[in-house]
């Protein structure tokens, strides 16, 4: 199987890249990364040249724009990286009968539940932020462009959440840098608490989820890939501290009091599907601790001078 992966520079891409090279369907020569300038979601149309001349049997979308506050701000330029550029790899996937997986998010969801339970796939949608609708648009596209009601290529549709691990400028890191800050100020680190809930998710599991469903081919239809558990952004930062051999206090505070460009659905958990293995992935708190070596180091990182 010939798998192209976009966005093969970013987290999930490179997460994708390393757990495709060691699975045995790739074959010799393994994934094939398409990252900018090859591939770029401000000219999609350039898709048409890598599908000819890599000829893979199925893409993974992972390319997107993921700066949720820039994409608040620009709002036109969110949909035509997230929503049309999705739309047009979809097409031309459908046409040239390539099987195509797209990337999306919890945001595609209001966060407004109040039941307790995660968002399932068949749950209605209504996203309140302008990198959620722009990612709905994206999920939307797709699908018009795989409903001919013909036999011919597949699409799946893999949501995830909270997702982080290398390369770093993810929550953990932002939080182990905003606690050495804190203590170096002797105050407390202050900390969403529980306005925003949910579900911490490491990128290399999400890999090892997306490569089970290919191998198993089944990736058509919509699935929720996430670890276990769920989590406060305040509960999540304890973690992250107590990983990174950190002892500062942590403070939580409403949402309120960061006022950011784009807002963040208040429950952002999703239910996880079933992978063909028939075993869930693990718990959140077991993938970060895969994490602790790196935030220790990031810790006790010599301060730079100023």
């Amino acid at each position: 199987m010939r798998v192209a992966v976009t966005g093969a520079g970013g987290r999930l891409g490179r997460a994708l890249i390393a757990a495709l090279e060691d699975a045995p369907f790739t074959g010799p020569g393994g994934p094939i990364g398409w990252s900018r300038p090859a591939y770029d979601l401000d000219a999609p149309a350039g898709v048409v040249s890598l599908l000819r001349h890599d000829r893979p049997d199925v893409v993974v979308h992972t390319a997107a724009w993921t700066d949720v506050d820039a994409c608040a701000r620009d709002p036109e330029l969110a949909q035509h990286r997230n929503g049309a550029a999705t739309g047009v790899l979809a097409r031309m996937c459908e046409a040239a009968g390539v099987d195509l997986v797209v990337i999306s998010t919890n945001e595609v969801f209001d966060g407004q539940r109040r039941d307790g339970r995660g968002y399932r796939p068949d749950d209605p949608t209504g996203p309140i932020n302008a990198y959620g609708a722009s990612k709905l648009a994206g999920e939307s596209l797709a699908t018009e462009a795989f409903a001919r009601g013909r036999s011919g290529p597949s699409l799946g549709i893999v949501r995830t959440a909270w997702l982080f691990g290398p390369p770093g400028a993810d929550f953990p890191a932002k939080i182990v840098a905003a606690a050495r800050g804190a203590a170096a100020a002797g105050r407390p680190l202050s900390v969403v608490g529980d306005d925003e809930v949910g579900s911490p998710t490491s990128a290399p599991d999400v890999a090892e989820a997306i490569v089970e469903l290919l191998g198993a081919g089944a990736v058509t239809g919509v699935h929720h890939v996430v670890n276990g558990g769920r989590a406060s952004r305040a509960a999540w930062a304890r973690e992250v501290l107590r990983l990174a051999d950190l002892a500062v206090e942590v403070e939580e505070v409403p949402a309120s009091m960061w006022p950011r460009a784009s807002t963040p659905p208040r429950w952002a958990v999703l239910e996880p599907t079933p992978l063909p293995s028939g075993e869930p992935l693990r718990a959140w708190q077991a993938a970060l601790a895969d994490e602790a070596g790196r935030l220790r180091r990031a810790a006790q990182a010599p301060v730079a001078a100023g």
